[in-house]
């Protein structure tokens, strides 16, 4: 076993211990376990959020994008931009429903806004089935990480093994305080390897980064431009749906940060200053275009970035890169199973009481994990098409949570169903179809019958209430008066 092997295991191990140290007490109920007390402070928040922006992805996916499709990688810092400023007006808004209707859930929203636990249960359904194969990406990908860093391709599947296992265990011990704990050590890891690889890939360069992007522009022009599937129609549509779904809470993983946030106050000053976090997204980015000159064109897109910081970096170097990236599989990981586990066991699975609620959604927390880990493990390919699915599917769910944000909610239930439905079986159909649609992101083409479903359907459902003398707007879902539980 190598230096760099020995190092990343020590610090998969760490990450967890650290997660850990996150428990209080014993929770007693699904609600302390899954939002705390509702009490986090702006730099819980902060740390809870920010993690979110850097997942496998991040490490090999964008200099795996920058390699082949040049500035189009760039995308990911504009959307997630587009993304923040959503946020800055949805959040808030999430957060005061949140507390006064008791949220624990995406689910939970959609049941009381349109008054309907059917709709809360398909949401469910949705969300839980499309965060799956995003949950088998980050294991998959740690297990990527550990084998291109050590060399060792047994080692990436201990290291897959042992950090699902460590993941399962931190989050059922400690629940949402553990995971905030873990993504503090996360951040400090990965501001580490950020700046180690923008000081050393750059020196592999006489001239640094400015000569690293004046022979790229000599030997590559086509790489600062967007050009061949990486064109500008792939770039605005990847930018837009990308920036609608994650600026309108479609990711049911991504509810739990907001609402257990202290106050408005705490969330609007977080997004304020995270577009600037955003910007360390570059240093993959620039990892990428360093290997078009330094690498073969026909290496891996995924191995770019754990290649290079073996050409340029000590070894020691290289296994803190790894731990860093591991990180950025774990925490995501964490944040995705309690987002599976929590719809599950509070939205589809009956419970007497919370401790059996809580005691349910520890099972869905190991069955989920488990199932996305023996997936990575068996059929690494087996849910490739499906994850085409995640981010687009799941911004269907974006039309009626914009219409329930409002402080009156015009749109009912029946639209609302009928133009989720549409919206992803349109997506389904372009994905696994033979459809052509050129660089053209499917989960936006599909937003458009979503849209057109839903408004003819709403016409419709006003015009019966209007024939039974009510306005047409019995159904609508006004704003609580006073605190309820769902």
């Amino acid at each position: 076993m190598n230096t760099v092997m020995v190092i990343t295991l020590l610090g998969i191990v760490s990450i967890a211990v650290v997660g850990m140290t996150g428990r209080r007490a014993k929770s007693q109920d699904l609600g302390d376990w899954t939002v705390g007390k509702r009490g986090f402070s702006s730099v819980a928040t902060w740390f809870l959020q920010a993690g979110e922006s850097f997942t496998t992805f991040s490490f090999l996916g964008l200099a795996g994008l920058a390699f082949g499709g040049g500035v189009a990688a760039c995308y990911a810092l504009a959307y997630l931009a587009i993304s923040i400023v959503l946020q800055y007006l949805t959040g808030p808004r999430i957060w005061r429903l949140g507390r006064d209707r008791g949220y624990l859930t995406q689910a939970d929203f959609f049941a009381d806004r349109f008054n309907s636990p059917l709709l809360g249960k398909v949401v469910a359904v949705v969300g839980a089935v499309f965060l799956l194969p995003y949950l088998q990406l980050q294991i998959t990908g740690l297990g990527l990480i550990v084998q291109l860093a050590t060399g060792s391709t047994s080692g990436g599947t201990l290291s897959m093994v042992l950090a699902t296992v460590l993941t399962v265990a931190f989050v059922l011990w400690s629940g949402i305080r553990g995971l905030a704990r873990a993504a503090y050590l996360k951040d400090v890891l990965m501001v580490a390897a950020l700046l180690a690889l923008l000081i050393a890939v750059p020196l592999a360069f006489d001239g640094g980064i400015g000569q690293l992007f004046h022979d790229v522009q000599d030997k590559h022009p086509t790489l600062l431009g967007l050009h061949g599937e990486y064109d500008t129609t792939f770039f605005v549509t990847a930018t837009v749906i990308s920036g609608i779904g994650g600026g309108l809470a479609t990711m049911a993983h991504l509810w739990p940060p907001v609402l257990s946030a202290r106050s408005p106050r705490a969330l609007r000053r977080n997004y304020v200053w995270l577009p600037l976090y955003q910007v360390a997204l570059a240093v993959p980015v620039l990892v990428g275009f360093a290997g078009v000159l330094l690498l073969s064109p026909d290496s891996g897109s995924q191995e770019i970035l754990l290649t290079l910081a073996g050409h340029t970096m000590p070894d020691w170097l290289v296994a803190v890169v790894a731990v860093a990236a591991a990180s950025a599989a774990m925490v995501p990981s964490a944040a995705i199973v309690m987002g599976i586990s929590t719809l599950v066991s509070r939205n589809l699975l009956p419970a007497r009481t919370e401790r059996s609620r809580l005691r349910a959604n520890h099972v869905c927390v190991v069955v989920a994990a488990a199932l996305a880990l023996v997936l990575g493990l068996t059929r690494p390919d087996l849910l490739g098409n499906l994850l085409l699915l995640t981010y687009g599917g799941l911004s269907q769910l974006a039309p009626a949570t914009l219409m329930a944000l409002a402080k009156r909610n015009r749109l009912d239930t029946i639209p609302a169903l009928l133009g989720i439905v549409t919206g992803v079986a349109v997506l389904a159909w372009l994905t696994f179809g033979t459809t052509d649609i050129g660089t053209w992101d499917a989960g936006l083409i599909a937003l458009a019958p979503n849209l057109v479903v839903t408004g003819l359907a709403q016409l419709v459902v006003r015009r019966r209430a209007t024939g039974a003398g009510d306005g047409g707007r019995a159904s609508a879902r006004t704003e609580p008066v006073a605190a309820g539980r769902l």
